[in-house]
């Protein structure tokens, strides 16, 4: 967290990802900003050059190995090394039962949720153990650490939790510098919800979430993010405090708290799991 260290940010372009470049930025950090919205992006990493930040947007699908690998040869082009890694880009995808949900939507969550963040570390753990201190940051949900819920994007988070403890045994077994964390938070106030945007028409038919307990999950979602959702900023805090304090797990609220632990105690038990929420 150094000045003019380097930290490379996905789906950077608004949401957590926004305010942990805005965080970054403001350390002194030098910031690489991607995301698959160029618009936006350019709008985004043209404010933080505004204000003194030394800054590159990167237009990247992270979903896409290939334009993974010109991300870090862009940032090591522009800044020479990469510090901080955040796998952060993440889409919402249909709350559906899975048997509902279309190929072409099972492809689209999974491959930028899990598939980004297995890019991203593909691309960039070789050249973070070349530094003398790096750290990694994923991107899952709290709806990665309790029983299963939302589709594909429940199941998504759950595989970046996985992926992120292996990743740090990994590390520990290499006796590398690199330090990892994965970000658990609660609702936040971003447009996770219209992430279809930027849904590919190449992946065919979209699920039909026109049925009412579908409707009732988003309705759900929604006033979550009304009544108990942190600001982009917020979360950005608790990420910089948690690369600070070599925090594994970073949370972001208490509130799913006795959700996560009954999970444990239905695993040991033998289940069935009960809902993590009503």
């Amino acid at each position: 967290m150094a000045p003019d260290r380097v930290a490379v940010v996905t789906g950077a372009a608004s949401g957590v990802g926004l305010g942990l470049a805005e965080r970054f930025a403001a350390e002194g950090m030098q910031v690489v900003l991607a995301d698959v919205e160029e618009p936006a992006l350019r709008a985004a990493a043209a404010r933080l050059s505004e204000r003194g930040a030394k800054v590159l947007a990167v237009p990247t699908d992270v979903a896409n190995a290939g334009q993974v690998e010109s991300l870090r040869d862009e940032a090591v082009r522009a800044f020479g090394a990469v510090h901080v890694l955040c796998n952060n880009a993440g889409v919402g995808g249909p709350h559906d039962p899975l048997w509902r949900v279309t190929p072409g939507d099972w492809q689209w969550v999974l491959g930028v949720n899990l598939g980004g963040v297995i890019n991203g570390i593909r691309s960039f753990v070789p050249l973070l153990l070349e530094q003398d201190a790096a750290h990694i940051v994923n991107t899952a949900s709290v709806f990665g650490v309790f029983a299963g819920a939302l589709g594909p994007y429940g199941i998504s988070k759950h595989a970046i939790v996985a992926l992120s403890e292996t990743l740090y045994f990994d590390f520990q077994a290499a006796g590398a510098r690199v330090g990892v964390s994965v970000l658990c938070p609660g609702a936040v106030r971003t447009r996770f919800g219209t992430s279809a945007r930027n849904r590919p028409a190449s992946l065919g038919p979209a699920t039909d979430s026109s049925g009412e307990s579908e409707r009732a999950s988003r309705e759900q979602f929604d006033r979550l993010l009304v009544t108990a959702g942190r600001e982009p900023a917020d979360v950005a805090g608790f990420v910089v405090d948690g690369i600070r304090q070599s925090r594994f797990y970073i949370l972001t609220s208490e509130n799913r708290n006795d959700a996560i632990r009954r999970r444990g105690d239905e695993i040991v038990a033998g289940g069935p799991p009960a809902a993590p929420f009503p």
